[in-house]
């Protein structure tokens, strides 16, 4: 399996010796679309870093809703929150397509984290940088209205995943209901929405497939200064 470990900026500054070390330190795994990583509530063991693939974080709220809180790709860690703040997973990360990931025992990385000076500063910046992305989607739910919402939620899906190879395809494929709850908006809601897109020509639906056909005009929908 190819680690994408020594890839990821957070572990960028290790020497060689470190990395090694690490490698002694973790294992390797694999999740089917709709596989669950790790569930909300639960305790962490240690941190997840993926290889390949593509998950979601997710949370359940009063009404059994799921409301999607982060997306995650290639190179990506996930768990460390719950590492840090010695505490439970506070979301259940599921896999979008099939993933392919790696696992760093506890233990290990918290001494890690604490004995490199570096390495514990990108973790914090790391926390910082999520605290931030949490705070402008919580703007943006409670400010925008729901279609300015969808358009900057396809401009997120661009922005984490990029395009297929004919540049404009985006490189994830969601269920309308998966959409739907990362908009906050109900499924018929989004269907509609993304069918006005479609008629707008900001868009082109081909099944689970978002091919954007005029950005520009995607960022205005959404409000957005870029």
């Amino acid at each position: 399996m190819d680690c994408k470990l020594n890839q990821n900026s957070l572990f960028a500054d290790l020497s060689t010796e470190e990395m090694d070390e690490m490698a002694r330190h973790k294992s390797c795994s694999s999740a089917k679309r709709g596989q669950i990583i790790f569930s909300e509530n639960g305790l962490p063991m240690g941190l997840f870093c993926i290889n390949k693939g593509k998950i979601k974080l997710s949370t359940t709220g009063p009404d059994g809703k799921e409301q999607i809180l982060r997306l995650h790709k290639a190179g990506d860690i996930l768990g460390y929150r719950a590492l840090v703040s010695n505490d439970r997973y506070h979301a259940t990360a599921t896999a979008i397509e099939d993933v392919e990931f790696c696992f760093i025992e506890k233990d290990y990385f918290m001494n890690l984290v604490f004995s490199n000076h570096k390495l514990c500063i990108a973790v914090f910046k790391k926390i910082c940088d999520d605290l931030k992305g949490a705070e402008e989607h919580i703007v943006s739910l409670s400010q925008k209205n729901v279609r300015e919402r969808m358009a900057e939620a396809l401009l997120f899906f661009k922005a984490t995943y990029g395009f297929e190879n004919d540049g404009e395809t985006i490189n994830v494929q969601f269920s309308r209901e998966e959409i739907a709850d990362f908009v906050g908006t109900s499924t018929e809601s989004a269907i509609r929405l993304l069918s006005e897109f479609n008629h707008d020509k900001i868009i082109e639906l081909k099944g689970k497939k978002i091919k954007i056909v005029n950005l520009d005009k995607l960022i205005r929908t959404a409000n957005l200064l870029y």
